[in-house]
């Protein structure tokens, strides 16, 4: 198994472990934050995405080797993103 694909396995399993903990128990210091994880490690967890991306290019230039969610979330859910399109980009209008 290559490096990457071994950082990746490991981050994909943490994350899992995070988002299942912050959905079952909304005390979790995750619960409704972002979470940065780099190499199989927790790096970042923050309410601002932004400042979670930062963190994970500063200790991991790889972003193959990097992770982030928003923890609590149903990803198994479909959501609707398009409703939201204005807000990213004011030439983006759904319809």
């Amino acid at each position: 198994m290559s490096a990457f694909a071994s950082a990746e396995n490991q981050n994909r399993e943490l994350a899992r472990q995070i988002n299942e903990e912050a959905r079952s128990n909304p005390a979790s210091p995750y619960a409704g934050k972002f979470v940065g994880i780099a190499n199989g490690q927790v790096v970042a967890v923050n309410d601002d995405m932004d400042e979670v991306v930062r963190r994970l290019r500063a200790v991991e230039p790889d972003p193959r080797k990097t992770f982030c969610i928003e923890a609590g979330l149903d990803y198994n859910q479909v959501q609707d993103i398009w409703s939201y399109a204005p807000l990213v980009c004011g030439r983006c209008r759904p319809g």
